[in-house]
């Protein structure tokens, strides 16, 4: 019987195939627990439902966070995923060093329409692994916000569904609340 051998890619190995062109400059993935998964593009309700949140985060922000845009974060050697938006703690370098790592995040967030299943399955346990504190997936297909909070091995202890009427508050500011029904609106 033959055994199926997979080979698990490190951050190391990623930026390498970058560099060489194995990987393509306009590609668009990500690397999640060694395996590079190709990300979906971006339609207008999805990019939409992004640009709303940059408004709002940033608008409250005032300084005691960054938001950041589909940019990486350094999970551990073999996951680098990138999420649609983060709100990360203030660098005086703007992160031009290095990418954030867990303890700078305050708030994940995935916009999920066909990357739903990856956002929920496979995203999410990595996340909690890594200690992220708090992930939203906003699920535009069920017009909904689901909130991951108490991170664990496995993924998170706490998972709470916001509907339409409902108001989205991160964790670490709650005086700043997301209308879902804002949000979500077509």
């Amino acid at each position: 019987m033959q055994v199926l051998a997979t080979h698990r890619f490190s951050v190391k190995d990623y930026y390498r195939m970058a560099e060489t062109g194995v990987l393509k400059p306009d590609a668009r993935v990500e690397l999640l627990d060694g395996e590079i998964i190709d990300m979906s593009p971006i339609g207008p309700f999805h990019g939409g439902v992004t640009n709303y949140l940059i408004e709002v985060f940033t608008a409250a922000s005032k300084g005691r966070w960054r938001t950041a845009i589909q940019n990486p974060v350094h999970l551990d050697d073999h996951s680098e995923p990138q999420p649609d938006l983060a709100l990360l703690k203030p660098s005086p370098d703007f992160y031009r060093k290095r990418h954030p790592q867990p303890d700078d995040v305050y708030l994940l967030v995935e916009v999920s329409d066909t990357s739903l299943t990856t956002d929920r399955e496979s995203k999410l346990p990595v996340y909690g692994r890594a200690g992220i504190s708090e992930v939203w997936i906003i699920n535009l297909a069920g017009l909904t916000v689901e909130v991951y909070r108490a991170p664990h091995f496995t993924g998170y202890e706490s998972k709470t569904i916001l509907r339409l009427g409902d108001q989205a508050k991160p964790q670490a500011f709650p005086d700043v609340a997301v209308d879902v029904a804002d949000l979500l609106k077509r």
